[in-house]
C-alpha cells in the first residue's frame, strides 16, 4: 500500500520525529534551526562508517570501493593539475567533459541522443544532482512519489524542497511494484516519481513493465521523473538489463536521469556528476547548482572526459568482478544464518536476520556486529518510514577487493549457528 507523509515527518532512514525549534533562542538559551531541519537526522550510513573506523572493523556499510580507480582517470586529472587547470569551469561543466558524457551515453544506448549544450549540467556528484534538481522542479505542497525502502538521501531532499512525499512499497522477496499501489499513489497531486535503478539498498532492476506502467501514470498526470542511474553499469543481467528510463516511450520528455562518476569508476571522493534532462528542466537545474555549488572540480572533470572515453570492454569486466564479489560475500552470509534474494544489480544485500537476531532489534545488531565481530553494516530502518518495519534487515555492501570480503567472511563466522 501506498502512504503519504506531510513534512515535517518521519520518512527516509535519515529523518527523526519531532520538531525541536525554538522561537526564544535568545531569551531561553536553545539554539534555534530552521524546523526543516529537525525533521530528519545525520546520515546513517555514514555514522557506521564512523563507528567502523573507530573500532577497526571491515567496512561494508558506507558504498565506496577500497580498490584503485582506472589509471586514465588519475593520469588526466593529474595532467590537468599540472597544466594549472585550476580555476572554475564553466558553471555547468566543462564543454569537453559535457562533450564526451553526451558522446558515452549514445554509444551506450543506441538512439538516446542528448544535446551537451542544453540538456546537461555537470554537479558535485549525484547527491547534489538530485537536491539540485528537486529544489529546481519542484513547488512546496507538491506531492514526490518514492519506493521504499529507500535510499536515505530522497526523503530529506523532498522535505528541503518543501514538497510532501508519497510512499509505495517494493514487496519481497523479489522487491516488486504493485500496480494497484503506484497507481493509488500518483495523482494530480504528484510532480515527480524518483526512480533508483538498479536500485540500493535492494538490487532491484526495474524492468520494461514496472517502467511502462510509470510511463502510463505520468502521461496520465503529468508527472516527471527524476532517476538515480548511477549502478547503470553494476548488474549481473547481461546486456540491456539495465534500462534507462529515458529511453522508454512516454518518458522522454519527462525524465532527469541523474549520474556520477563515484560507482562505476570507483571515484566517490570526487564528486563529480551530472542531470540529462530537456532544455528547460537543465535550466532551471543549472540555476539552482550555480547557487549550490557554482561547480564541480574543474580537474577532477578532465579525469571525466578520460572515464566517458573507456572502451565498451571496461564495462562487461567490471560486472563480472562485482559478480564474483556478490558471490563471494552471499556465500558468507548464507553460511553464518542470514537470508535474502541475491542482488539483480548495484553491489548491496538486503538480509533478513530472523535467523541471528530473533529479537529483532536491526540497529543493536549492526552495533554489535561493529564492536563484537568486525564487521560494518547497515541497519534495515535506516531505509524504512516506520523504522519497525526494517527492525529484521540489515544491508551488507560489497564493494570491496576480495580479499577485503575474505576478511569479512572469516569474522562474520562467528555469528555462524552451531
Amino acid at each position: 500500500m501506498s502512504e503519504q507523509i506531510t513534512a515535517p515527518a518521519p520518512t527516509p532512514a535519515s529523518v527523526s520525529g519531532e520538531a525541536n525549534v525554538s522561537g526564544e533562542a535568545n531569551v531561553s538559551g536553545e539554539v534555534r534551526v530552521s524546523a526543516k531541519a529537525t525533521t530528519f537526522t545525520e546520515s546513517v550510513i555514514r555514522d557506521m562508517t564512523r563507528l567502523a573506523l573507530a573500532h577497526g572493523a571491515v567496512n561494508l556499510a558506507q558504498g565506496f570501493p577500497d580498490f584503485s580507480c582506472p589509471p586514465e582517470l588519475k593520469e588526466a586529472a593529474k595532467a590537468a593539475i599540472d597544466a594549472d587547470v585550476n580555476q572554475y569551469a564553466i558553471t555547468w561543466g566543462a564543454a569537453e567533459f559535457r562533450v564526451a558524457i553526451a558522446a558515452k551515453v549514445g554509444r551506450t544506448y543506441p538512439g538516446w541522443s542528448v544535446d551537451p549544450d542544453t540538456e546537461i549540467c555537470v554537479t558535485c556528484g549525484s547527491t547534489e544532482a538530485m537536491i539540485a534538481t528537486m529544489l529546481a522542479l519542484v513547488d512546496p505542497g507538491d506531492e514526490v512519489v518514492m519506493f521504499e525502502p529507500f535510499y536515505e538521501n530522497y526523503g530529506p531532499d523532498t522535505i528541503l524542497s518543501g514538497a510532501r512525499p508519497r510512499l509505495v512499497r517494493l514487496h519481497p522477496p523479489d522487491w516488486s511494484i504493485d500496480p494497484d499501489e503506484l497507481r493509488a499513489a500518483v495523482s494530480d497531486r504528484t510532480r515527480a516519481i524518483i526512480l533508483n535503478t538498479p536500485h540500493n539498498p535492494t538490487g532491484k532492476v526495474l524492468r520494461r513493465d514496472e517502467l511502462d506502467l510509470v510511463a502510463e501514470l505520468c502521461q496520465r498526470h503529468d508527472v516527471l521523473v527524476f532517476t538515480d542511474e548511477i549502478y547503470e553499469h553494476i548488474h549481473y543481467l547481461g546486456p540491456g538489463g539495465h534500462i534507462p528510463p529515458a529511453t522508454v516511450p512516454g518518458l522522454e520528455d519527462r525524465t532527469v536521469t541523474i549520474n556520477a562518476l563515484s560507482k562505476t569508476y570507483a571515484v566517490t571522493g570526487w564528486r563529480v556528476g551530472w542531470t540529462i534532462a530537456p532544455p528547460a528542466y537543465t535550466a532551471a537545474i543549472r540555476k539552482v547548482h550555480d547557487f549550490l555549488t557554482v561547480g564541480a572540480a574543474a580537474p577532477l572533470q578532465a579525469g571525466g572526459v578520460a572515464a566517458m572515453n573507456l572502451p565498451a570492454a571496461y564495462y562487461g569486466a567490471l560486472a563480472e568482478e562485482y559478480r564474483a564479489r556478490r558471490d563471494l560475500l552471499c556465500g558468507a552470509l548464507a553460511e553464518t544464518g542470514f537470508t535474502f534474494r541475491e542482488p539483480d544489480g548495484a553491489y548491496y544485500v538486503m538480509c533478513d536476520t530472523r535467523a541471528v537476531d530473533p529479537v529483532g532489534d536491526d540497529v543493536a545488531l549492526a552495533r554489535r556486529l561493529v564492536t563484537d565481530i568486525g564487521v560494518a553494516t547497515v541497519p534495515g530502518s535506516s531505509f524504512f518510514a516506520d523504522p519497525a518495519d526494517g527492525r529484521h534487515i540489515i544491508r551488507f555492501g560489497f564493494p570491496k577487493k576480495l580479499s577485503t570480503l575474505r576478511s569479512a567472511a572469516d569474522r562474520l563466522t562467528r555469528l555462524a549457528p552451531s
